[in-house]
């Protein structure tokens, strides 16, 4: 049962971690690092990447999230081990993964990217258990894959229809993450190419693929290489660890103090990006 609030009115330290969630969440894009640190703009534009890249980036971030869906829905249920997230070992794998990237360049992204995908979401797992979450709940596994659809800053719609902003993503994608878990609740896991799976799939990859165009922008740089393609990498996990540590706050304080409350107090708050 959620805690009872006087008024309507969140705790003042509970209001302050909702505020730093919201900082994340709202304001907390790749790109922006990536400028610092390589002392350019970097865009989400393909455009600014060879003719070549376009196709390979649709190809690779469709793959990369199809062996996410597999993981998430075949494996997450059985890692139930406790203790703090163990964010920087993962950190370090993906850092190695994006060394091939950053070295041999875009003829090895439908490699590199899968990988990295996948260390990226056993550590938003990691971080979903660590803040209470059931990674046995198919609800919880497909909200460890919504991580990959916020973009933390990135001025992208779900659609051209629906507002740029956290609890915006979270509805747009609400009826596909219902359609995928019945899905799966009746007929398993054994087919992950069904409908309501590729569709949620199709809706996560429009956003996570303007996240990964950025990655690749800056990987493409000549004199990035081998060591700037694991800095890159740590980068991008980094970005998905951030977001995913604000995400399950939020849905943390969900379970404690009610959906509608904290959504409602979520959107009073006046970040530094407002």
């Amino acid at each position: 049962m959620p805690n009872e609030i006087i008024e309507g009115e969140l705790p003042d330290d509970v209001f302050a971690e909702l505020r730093e969630a919201k900082e994340t969440l709202e304001h907390h894009g790749l790109a922006d690092r990536l400028t610092e640190l390589m002392g350019a703009p970097i865009t989400a534009s393909i455009k600014m990447l060879p003719n070549i890249a376009e196709d390979a980036l649709h190809t690779a971030v469709d793959k990369s999230l199809q062996a996410a869906l597999k993981v998430a829905l075949k494996t997450l249920g059985e890692e139930t081990k406790a203790g703090k997230p163990k964010l920087i070992s993962h950190k370090i794998m993906a850092g190695m993964s994006g060394a091939a990237g950053g070295a041999f360049g875009l003829s090895t992204v439908a490699i590199e990217l899968p990988v990295s995908t996948v260390l990226i979401l056993r550590s938003i797992a990691d971080i979903a258990r660590s803040q209470g979450e059931d990674l046995k709940d198919i609800q919880t596994q497909l909200a460890c894959l919504e991580v990959f659809a916020i973009d933390g800053g990135t001025e992208s719609d779900v659609d051209d229809d629906t507002e740029i902003g956290y609890f915006a993503v979270r509805a747009a994608m609400s009826k596909q993450v219902a359609d995928a878990s019945k899905y799966v609740l009746k007929h398993g896991i054994g087919d992950t190419a069904a409908p309501p799976l590729v569709k949620l799939l199709q809706l996560i990859g429009k956003r996570f693929g303007v996240v990964v165009s950025e990655k690749l922008t800056a990987q493409a740089i000549p004199v990035i290489g081998a060591v700037g393609g694991a800095l890159i990498n740590s980068y991008f996990i980094d970005h998905y660890q951030d977001l995913a540590r604000a995400h399950f706050t939020v849905r943390r304080l969900e379970r404690e103090y009610g959906k509608a409350l904290v959504e409602e107090s979520y959107r009073r708050i006046e970040t530094s990006g407002e």
